[in-house]
């Protein structure tokens, strides 16, 4: 284990070299933006304490089944309205420093982009299209008459994004791009992040959880997503 400041290395040596991967994939909530969607839309029904305690639990690995508890806490949103949605985004939705410049170093190393979230799309294609990722895959809140029914929307590849989905994607992604799974980079902070971090060649673990940070080749602890750039050439 090497340490640097606020940079931790695991069975890995710097500097990493671009040229060995072909693929970043980024988890979404605390990752490449500082919130989580679904607490912030929970305080607009006076549930954030609530759910925001689910979210916890389930991103330290506490709660084994991620798509049950997702079904619970987005239960817990009917009849926030779309106008709420927008304001979140608006008034409180902001990238993690450093996503921007991480994002445009890896997609000008030849790099593919990949947002893969178990957050919500109404958030997701903003914030995919602002960092200009290629490619994105998050979970549908359904809408009925401009209000959150507390249910989501099944997708044709699934239902939701947990972390077997997680992975799965990251390796249907390498597998459409001809590419080994260990020529990609997987950045995330939480348990549902594990699958996908464990299948990819580079796991990133960023402000995370401690059962994440134990078990990715490196933690970022201090500073914006761009620390990635310190130990990659």
């Amino acid at each position: 284990m090497t340490t640097a400041s606020g940079i931790t290395l695991q069975g890995v040596t710097a500097p990493l070299r671009w040229s060995d991967y072909k693929l970043i994939a980024f988890d979404m909530d605390s990752t490449l933006i500082t919130i989580e969607c679904v607490d912030e839309i929970a305080d607009a029904v006076g549930r954030k304490a609530e759910v925001a305690a689910i979210t916890e639990a389930a991103m330290q690995g506490h709660i084994t089944d991620y798509k049950e508890s997702l079904r619970q806490r987005v239960a817990l949103l009917k009849g926030v309205t779309v106008q709420q949605l927008d304001d979140i985004y608006a008034t409180r939705l902001r990238l993690t420093p450093g996503a921007q410049q991480l994002v445009a170093a890896a997609k000008a190393a030849g790099l593919t982009t990949l947002l893969v979230s178990g957050g919500f799309t109404y958030f997701s294609r903003r914030v995919q299209q602002r960092l200009g990722i290629d490619l994105a895959r998050a979970n549908v809140l359904e809408i009925v008459d401009g209000r959150l029914t507390g249910r989501m929307v099944d997708q044709p590849w699934g239902d939701i994004v947990d972390g077997a989905e997680k992975r799965r994607t990251l390796l249907e992604v390498a597998s459409l791009l001809g590419i080994d799974p260990h020529q990609a980079i997987a950045v995330g902070d939480g348990a549902n992040d594990l699958p996908m971090m464990g299948a990819a060649g580079l796991s990133v673990a960023f402000h995370a959880k401690p059962a994440v940070r134990a078990q990715a080749k490196v933690a970022i602890d201090e500073g914006g997503l761009d620390r990635l750039l310190e130990i990659m050439e």
